[in-house]
């Protein structure tokens, strides 16, 4: 089963100065965000730069080519068009501009300023998907009132992509991401949940850290609801008993409504007695993963890669730092995920070319965020907790709008990692 990572950090690409780590950044086993210069000089400078670090000149055919990678992933330029910079560089030809812009243009919509704000925007959620994004740009506008958002509001999700794909958008910021892949007693039920539309079945797994010299970091865990995608993120040493269990204690005491169902994959952490007694005492049901499906558990396992592993990535982070990890995910990222957050959630459909299958269609009109999608759920199916209004709810998520919740969550996690030594990518 693989678990998809995409971790983005700030990075000195000047750092990048030996053929090896080349390879790791185009392979993505090394991943970074660059930001280049604003305009065509600056970059065309850059290319230099890097070709004179490398020795292009003296290099063989295969370093030639890494390097070639390179430069097209992190300029933005095509393949063709970093071949024809190179070439002139080589021929000890000045790299500027020999082309003009064309006297009659076509029309544009969408602004630099508004590029610039498209970019800014992804870099404060983290690069949500197209949907999720839209409805973060039409929140901005209509729920927030930010200025600037005037046309990106409207913006469709194909759009969106050609934005992200534009030489403007690419200036500045060029994202790079990468993969990592990821054990049986009969305590729970083996079958998939059954929510049946009602929020408070929640689905669980845990999220290792990393090693380092032998020595095992703290590990993340990670609990959704199946319905409204109400996500609580923890952090613990270990996951043995000691550690873990008044962690999921204390997750479970987090999600707005009553808690009816828990899912987890096959773990020793989660399928032992100790964990199936305390499920029992609050009368949750119990269910485990089957085999070979691999989907019983897929939405834990896809916020795993989309939440926790970008967020904090796959480096290790020693046991003893646990502590404030979790602090941090309770008072600065699990309030982002469910009230600033977008998630997808799908429409189901009859198959026409196969009768009797439903297919799920997502649409950017379905995008909002696990609070909102609490809010529109019938009233018999949100079952509250004690003491929870959902006005109260709504009250917590405009404090902030989603931007400047998200940058407070980038400054407190800047902060969380200075407390890090010596942390690699």
């Amino acid at each position: 089963m693989a678990i998809i990572e995409s971790m983005v950090i700030d990075m000195n690409e000047a750092q990048v100065r030996t053929l090896e780590q080349v390879r790791q950044v185009v392979a993505g086993t090394q991943a970074l965000e660059f930001r280049s210069a604003q305009d065509d000089e600056g970059r065309y400078a850059w290319i230099a730069q890097v070709l004179r670090r490398f020795g292009y000149r003296q290099l063989g055919r295969a370093d030639k080519g890494a390097v070639l990678a390179y430069l097209q992933h992190l300029s933005g330029y095509s393949r063709a068009q970093v071949t024809r910079l190179v070439a002139r560089w080589v021929a000890c030809k000045p790299l500027v501009k020999n082309y003009r812009r064309p006297v009659h243009a076509f029309a544009r919509r969408y602004t630099a300023a508004d590029v610039a704000l498209l970019a800014e925007v992804d870099r404060a959620m983290g690069t949500l998907s197209g949907p999720a994004t839209a409805c973060v740009l039409r929140r901005q506008r209509d729920v927030f009132k930010v200025p600037g958002f005037e046309r990106l509001g409207d913006i469709s999700v194909a759009h969106l992509y050609n934005l992200r794909r534009s030489v403007g958008y690419r200036e500045q910021r060029v994202v790079q991401n990468k993969t990592r892949p990821t054990k049986r007693v009969d305590i729970g039920v083996r079958r998939a949940p059954a929510p049946e539309g009602r929020a408070g079945f929640i689905r669980i797994d845990s999220v290792h850290q990393g090693d380092h010299d032998g020595i095992k970091g703290l590990y993340h865990i990670n609990a959704v609801d199946c319905v409204t995608q109400w996500q609580v993120v923890a952090t613990v040493q270990t996951i043995s008993e000691a550690h873990l269990l008044p962690v999921i204690e204390q997750m479970l005491a987090q999600f707005p409504f009553e808690i009816l169902g828990f899912h987890a994959d096959n773990g020793s952490e989660y399928v032992n007695h100790r964990v199936a007694k305390l499920l029992d005492k609050l009368k949750v049901e119990f269910t485990r993963s089957r085999p070979r499906r691999s989907n019983d558990n897929g939405l834990a396992q896809t916020k795993n890669g989309a939440v926790v592993r970008k967020e904090f990535g796959y480096s290790h982070i020693p046991q003893r730092h646990a502590t404030h990890f979790n602090t941090y995910c309770v008072e600065y990222l699990n309030p982002f995920l469910n009230f600033h957050r977008p998630s997808l959630f799908s429409t189901d459909k009859p198959d026409p070319k196969k009768p009797g299958r439903i297919k799920r269609i997502y649409r950017s009109q379905d995008a909002m965020t696990p609070l909102d999608k609490l809010a529109s759920l019938p009233e018999k199916n949100q079952g509250l907790r004690e003491g929870i209004t959902l006005e109260h709810l709504r009250d917590l998520a405009t404090a902030l709008t989603d931007v400047q919740a998200a940058e407070e969550l980038n400054e407190a996690r800047q902060a969380l990692f200075r407390r890090v030594p010596s942390r690699t990518a």
